[in-house]
C-alpha cells in the first residue's frame, strides 16, 4: 500500500549554498517597504462592486431581532461544523450570519474556471462517514464541494435558519443582560447568549494598491467574484466564448491563477499572466474515485486517511508507515523515508534529521524546476516560472495544464519581480517593466486577507467586550487565548481559525475539533444555569505562556521566504502566520483539550 519516492537528483549535483544564496536574493529583490499595506480593501467607483455578489441576487428581508443561545459568523466551512457540533451537543438556538448568499464560504464566492480543491478531497471533505458521501475525485470540483456544504446543512438540520447577504458590523457585550447585541447592515438586532468567530481565512478579498486602479476604463474583477455575464460560459459550463476577441490580464500566480489561466488561455484572443512569484507547480494525479477501493473501506477510515496525511505532510513518515495520499504534499516524508529505510533507521538527532530533510527538500524543489524547463518550450519564460524557494514558503500547487498554457501564442507570461509588482493601470491596460500594455480585462487573482490584521479580515467596524474593550485593540501584537478558543474580557465569545492551538494538515480537521470543544464549552455553561462564562487573566496567560515557551521558531525559515500571504508579506515572524502552532503536536493538542474536557471542572473559566 502506498507509493514509491520520486526520482531526485543527488544532493551533490545540486550545489545547495549556492541555491540557498540564490533563494535569499530572489526573496530580497521582491520585498517592499509596505508590507501588506501594499494591498487595498475594494472601494472608490471602480472597484466598489469587488465585494458584490454575482452569483445571487439580495433578496429584500425585515430585520431579525429577539433573543438567541447562539449566533455563528459565517457558512463556510468553519461556520458549518460549529453548527454541526452545536447540533450534536443538543443546541439548535442558533443562526449562521454569512455575507455570502448561501452555505460554503470560499466555495460560494469562488466559482472560476477550473476551481478545484488542490489537495486529497478525501482529507479535506469534512464528515464523509458522517454524511454518507464520497468525492467523485481525488481533487474534486469547486461545484461538488459548494454542493456538500449545502448537504451538510441541511441533512444536519439547520439549513433554514441562515441569515445570508448579511454583514455582520457591530458585536457589543451587554452587561445588563449578559448577552451580545449582534447589529448587521440589513438592520437585524440579535441578542444572543452566545457568538462563534468563524470569518474563515480565505473570505476577503484583496487588490494590489496600484496607482490607477480607478482610472481603468476596461472589465475589472476578482476571481472570487467571477464574471460570467463578460467572459460567457458558467460555472458547470465554463466555455468562456465571449472572450474571443478581448485581451485579458491576470494579476497573480497562486493557487486559483494556476487553474484559471488554462481557461483564460483556451479562449482569449490575447492573455497576459502577471506574475511577481511563481508558484511550484508538480503534476495532478486525479482519477476517478475507485467504487471497489469505496466498498474495502472500513468504518473510520477517513480518520485513518487524515491521520496518515497529517503525518506525512507536517510531521514525518516513519517504519512501517503508508503514503496514503501520494502526491506533492506528502513528497518529502516519502522520500526521506525511503532514504532513512535503506539505511536500516539509523539514529538522528533532531538537528540531523532537520538537516537530512532540508537537503530532500532542496532535492524536490529541483525536481519541479526541472519539470519547468521540460514543460515550457521558450527557456527565459520557463526560467521566470522556476519556483525559486523552501517547499512551504508557498503553497504547493499541482496542474497537467498550467504549464502547457504558456506554450500557446497568444499567451505572455508578464514577470514583475524587478519592480516587486505591476507599477500602474491605465485607462486602457497596464505598466509592467515600463511597458504599457493594452487589455481589456483585468483579473485579480491576488488572493484574501490571510494573515493581516483582523480589522482587514473580520470587516466589522465595533467588537467590544466587558467594558467597551476592543478586540482589535486587545490583540493588537497577535493573539491572547485559552486553548485558542476564548479571551479574557469577552465572555461568551469564541474563534475558530489559526489561532494558538493545534495545526491539522486538513484545515477543515482543525476547525472541526475547534467546533467540538466550544460546542462543548456552551453545553456545560448551560448545564450550570450559567449566563456568562470567559477565561480567568491568569489562565490566559498561563496558556500563552506555555504555548509561545512549546512554539516552534519558524522564523529563520520565513526568513528564507519570499513574501506572500504565508508571511504577511516578507514578516520574520508575523502575528497571524498561518502556522504557528502547538509545539508538541497535533495529537498532544488533542489530548489536552479532550483530557480537559474529561476532567469536568473546567479549569480556567469562571461562571456567572
Amino acid at each position: 500500500m502506498g507509493c514509491e519516492p520520486t526520482q531526485v537528483r543527488a544532493p551533490e549535483e545540486i550545489d545547495i549554498p549556492a541555491m540557498r544564496d540564490k533563494y535569499r536574493a530572489e526573496r530580497e529583490k521582491r520585498l517592499r517597504s509596505e508590507g501588506q499595506k501594499q494591498y487595498v480593501r475594494p472601494t472608490g467607483e471602480q472597484t466598489s462592486d469587488f465585494a458584490a455578489d454575482p452569483h445571487k441576487p439580495v433578496e429584500p428581508r425585515d430585520p431579525v431581532t429577539g433573543e438567541l443561545e447562539v449566533v455563528v459568523l459565517g457558512a463556510g466551512f468553519g461556520g458549518l461544523l460549529a453548527s454541526y457540533h452545536l447540533t450534536q451537543a443538543g443546541i439548535t438556538d442558533f443562526r449562521n450570519i454569512d455575507s455570502a448568499g448561501d452555505f460554503g464560504g470560499v466555495w460560494y464566492w469562488n466559482r472560476y474556471p477550473g476551481i478545484q480543491c488542490d489537495n486529497d478531497a478525501y482529507c479535506y471533505l469534512p464528515l464523509l462517514e458522517e454524511m454518507g458521501f464520497m468525492p467523485s475525485k481525488k481533487f474534486a470540483d469547486g461545484a461538488e464541494i459548494y454542493g456538500y456544504c449545502k448537504m451538510i446543512a441541511e441533512k444536519t438540520g439547520f439549513a433554514d435558519r441562515a441569515l445570508f447577504h448579511t454583514l455582520t458590523q457591530e458585536l457589543r457585550w451587554d452587561p445588563e443582560i449578559q448577552r451580545w447585541h449582534v447589529k448587521t447592515n440589513r438592520g437585524d438586532d440579535i441578542k444572543a447568549r452566545h457568538v462563534i468567530v468563524a470569518a474563515g481565512v480565505l473570505n476577503m478579498p484583496k487588490l494590489p494598491g496600484i496607482k490607477g486602479i480607478d482610472v481603468f476604463q476596461g472589465k475589472m474583477f476578482h476571481t472570487a467574484r467571477w464574471d460570467y455575464g463578460y467572459t460567457g460560459g458558467t460555472p458547470e459550463n465554463p466555455v468562456l466564448d465571449k472572450l474571443a476577441d478581448k485581451t485579458v490580464a491576470i494579476v497573480g500566480t497562486g493557487a486559483t491563477a494556476i487553474q484559471a489561466v488554462p481557461r483564460l488561455a483556451q479562449y482569449a484572443k490575447q492573455l497576459y499572466v502577471v506574475q511577481r512569484t511563481p508558484s511550484s507547480v508538480d503534476e495532478r494525479p486525479n482519477p476517478p474515485t475507485d467504487p471497489e477501493w469505496q466498498r474495502s473501506l472500513k468504518p473510520g477510515w477517513q480518520a485513518e486517511r487524515m491521520a496518515n496525511f497529517h503525518k506525512a505532510a507536517m510531521e514525518t513518515l516513519g517504519p512501517g508507515d503508508p503514503d496514503l495520499i501520494c502526491d506533492i504534499w506528502t513528497e518529502i516524508s516519502r522520500n526521506l523515508k525511503a532514504e532513512l529505510e535503506a539505511e536500516g533507521w539509523p539514529e538522528l538527532s533532531v538537528e540531523e534529521f532537520m538537516a537530512r530533510r532540508e537537503t530532500v527538500d532542496y532535492q524536490v524543489m529541483d525536481r519541479l524546476r526541472r519539470r519547468v524547463e521540460e514543460m515550457v518550450q521558450d527557456p527565459e519564460t520557463a526560467e521566470a516560472l522556476k519556483p525559486y524557494y523552501r517547499f512551504l514558503c508557498k503553497r504547493p500547487l499541482s496542474s497537467n495544464e498550467y504549464y502547457p498554457a504558456f506554450n500557446k501564442p497568444n499567451v505572455e507570461l508578464v514577470d514583475v519581480s524587478e519592480t516587486k509588482g505591476l507599477q500602474e493601470l491605465t485607462e486602457g491596460g497596464f505598466i509592467a517593466n515600463g511597458k504599457e500594455y493594452q487589455a481589456d480585462c483585468v483579473i485579480f487573482a491576488s488572493g484574501f486577507e490571510v494573515t493581516s490584521d483582523l480589522e482587514r479580515r473580520w470587516g466589522m467596524d465595533v467588537v467590544a467586550g466587558r467594558d467597551g474593550r476592543s478586540i482589535y485593540d486587545h490583540w493588537r501584537d497577535g493573539p491572547l487565548t485559552l486553548h485558542g478558543t476564548m479571551t479574557h474580557g469577552f465572555p461568551n465569545m469564541y474563534f475558530v481559525g489559526y489561532i494558538q492551538g493545534g495545526l491539522n494538515a486538513t484545515v477543515t480537521e482543525q476547525f472541526g475539533r475547534q467546533g467540538e470543544h466550544i460546542a462543548h464549552i456552551i453545553s456545560e455553561t448551560a448545564k450550570r444555569g450559567a449566563k456568562a462564562v470567559e477565561p480567568t487573566k491568569e489562565a490566559q496567560d498561563d496558556y500563552v505562556r506555555t504555548f509561545e515557551a512549546l512554539e516552534i521558531d519558524l522564523s529563520e525559515f520565513q526568513s528564507q521566504c519570499p513574501p506572500s500571504y504565508f508571511n504577511n508579506e516578507g514578516e520574520k515572524k508575523p502575528k497571524w502566520a498561518l502556522f504557528r502552532g502547538y509545539g508538541p503536536g497535533w495529537d498532544a493538542f488533542q489530548k489536552l483539550c479532550a483530557d480537559w474536557r474529561a476532567d469536568g471542572e473546567m479549569t480556567g473559566l469562571t461562571f456567572s
